[in-house]
């Protein structure tokens, strides 16, 4: 824990404490005192601090506020027909000759007014946020030109003023090739490199950079390029890795020094050993697998063995995961792939804030941000172990309590 601060803004008291750090490290009767929107002291309540004010918690469970690492949740448009097609028989070669796919998104969003973007992304936020999400990250990628690209990121930064919640943006320009660079993946990737990444880079709009390395993405080579140009702005990279197929991604997102390889069902021992030495988390998005109804599982023995850390987080895009429950998210890594509840909490909290290169959130230490989520929970076991359940009953970002549902208005 920490010793005994001095005077602190305020005490939350009467708290069972799930703080995540080495473990579930429980305190039965616990407090978290909070300066200046920061944690001061996290302790047994007998050895607690005065304080100007007290929140009675009421006997209900404390951990931190949950973070969700991988999101594409700023877009437009709706995919729902592609699925029912899809279940009607039709291949998801049919639907992209059709014009579907990925580019469907791309179109709706590139069409969307900046207040109309918001607008439909709104309900998904705000469901995330009644689970006592406190951190979101938010990826373009499906803009796939420089203005709409811009548009997506600026509504990710609009959302973190419009909403409370700490928003994390990842350029993700090279998600999928645009159809005015067909045939001409080389071409766009330049434009990634030399135009797009520094314009928004010098926007401040970039908070990490992200590709999509695959046989029907983005080549080994060209996504070093894009992690290059990263480089020479200073930015983290991640990587959507190995979900298909092993391209050898999850090595090179760790020659980079990479925050996270995700997806990652195609890992190899080589990919799992080189994350391990550069410290680079291992993402699982176990609401793609369901979606698409994959087979091929992570490799959860092996990254464990390697030692490399594991968080989970819901993937909300509208093509292959249109989730948004990081609860079932956990629920689905527990159940599908035999997580532990306890690898799942951490997954959402400690290890989803280091996917984000945050050190300070995802525990509950003196000094850490006072980002927190009140359940309402035998155990903490529960937050995995209930489909279709929201136990939250109060969340607190930077030391300011609230309701968990909130609006977006403006």
């Amino acid at each position: 824990m920490s010793e005994r601060a001095a005077h602190v803004d305020l005490l939350f008291v009467h708290a069972r404490l799930a703080t995540m750090a080495g473990g579930y490290g429980i305190v039965e009767d616990g407090a978290v005192a909070v300066r200046d929107g920061r944690i001061a002291w996290v302790g047994p309540r007998s050895e607690a601090p005065a304080a100007d004010r007290e929140h009675d918690c009421g006997g209900l469970w404390l951990t931190p506020g949950l973070v969700d690492c991988h999101t594409h949740i700023i877009h437009a448009g709706n995919r729902s027909d592609e699925w029912e097609a899809r279940l009607n028989g039709a291949s998801y070669e049919d639907i992209a000759r059709q014009g579907g796919g990925i580019m469907s998104t791309v179109r709706a969003t590139r069409a969307a007014s900046d207040d109309e973007l918001l607008r439909q992304s709104a309900p998904r936020i705000e469901a995330l946020l009644a689970e006592g999400v406190t951190t979101l990250e938010i990826k373009s990628g499906y803009g796939l030109d420089l203005a709409s690209e811009a548009k997506m990121l600026r509504a990710a930064r609009r959302v973190g003023e419009l909403l409370p919640v700490e928003v994390a943006t990842t350029f993700l320009g090279a998600h999928a090739l645009p159809p005015e660079f067909a045939g001409r993946a080389d071409d766009y990737i330049d434009e990634i490199c030399e135009r797009m990444l520094p314009a928004l880079a010098d926007e401040g709009l970039v908070d990490a950079v992200d590709a999509f390395c695959e046989r029907i993405g983005f080549s080994h080579a060209q996504t070093a390029r894009v992690f290059e140009a990263a480089r020479r702005r200073h930015l983290p990279v991640k990587l959507h890795a190995e979900q298909l197929s092993d391209q050898g991604g999850a090595a090179l997102v760790a020659e980079y020094g990479g925050l996270s390889a995700d997806h990652l069902e195609h890992l190899s021992a080589q990919g799992a050993a080189a994350m391990a030495r550069a410290g680079t988390v291992a993402v699982l998005l176990p609401g793609a697998y369901y979606f698409l109804r994959e087979t091929v599982m992570p490799p959860l023995a092996l990254l464990r063995e390697a030692g490399v850390p594991l968080a989970v987080a819901t993937d909300c895009n509208p093509g292959t995961s249109p989730m948004t429950s990081l609860l079932l998210a956990m629920n689905m890594a527990c159940t599908l792939w035999r997580m532990t509840p306890l690898e799942a909490l951490l997954g959402v909290t400690a290890n989803a804030a280091r996917a984000l290169g945050r050190g300070d959130i995802g525990t509950l230490e003196p000094g850490k941000r006072a980002d927190f989520a009140l359940w309402d929970m035998a155990r903490p076991a529960d937050l995995a172990y209930a489909i279709g359940a929201n136990p939250c009953r109060g969340v607190v970002n930077a030391g300011v309590p609230r309701e968990p549902r909130v609006s977006l208005s403006f």
